[in-house]
């Protein structure tokens, strides 16, 4: 795989009482990791990391993609998103590029009641394990007591 064909950024968020919250990471082609969470609850402030990852890891994360068959989907039917807030998925990967926008899903009866329900579940799950993949990877790197 070439690390020029593959770049991924998902975003979730809302604007509301405490301003401008959001999740944002994104991998780049040059296996830079960017990870911004925004919340002002409890006068709480921005955490931004950012850092390489190698091109394994990018294979991995090729792979994930690869097997959620995102690639394949639209997002015409999908709920817009609303004041509750939205979700923006972009991958670019094997000269294909997508850009995914919905409202925020709150649990699976919200997919399941969809007008898409098997894609909105494609990006349902495969966005379950973004973050959980994304997560994992911040707090290994950024571990501050270690085991």
């Amino acid at each position: 795989m070439s690390s020029s064909d593959f770049y991924l950024r998902y975003y979730v968020g809302h604007k509301g009482k405490f301003g401008h919250e959001f999740l944002e990471f994104e991998f780049r082609p040059d296996g830079k990791l960017r990870y911004a969470n925004n919340s002002n609850y409890k006068n709480d402030t921005m955490i931004r990391k950012e850092c390489n990852v190698s091109v394994p890891v990018l294979k991995e994360l090729a792979r994930i993609i690869e097997e959620a068959e995102i690639m394949y989907e639209d997002d015409k039917m999908w709920p817009a998103p609303d004041r509750i807030g939205r979700q923006e998925l972009e991958i670019v990967h094997k000269n294909q590029h997508i850009c995914f926008n919905t409202s925020k899903i709150g649990s699976l009866v919200d997919v399941n009641s969809s007008k898409d329900p098997d894609g909105l579940r494609a990006f349902y799950y495969l966005v379950q394990d973004l973050k959980c993949f994304v997560f994992s990877l911040i707090g290994l790197h950024f571990k501050i007591k270690p085991i």
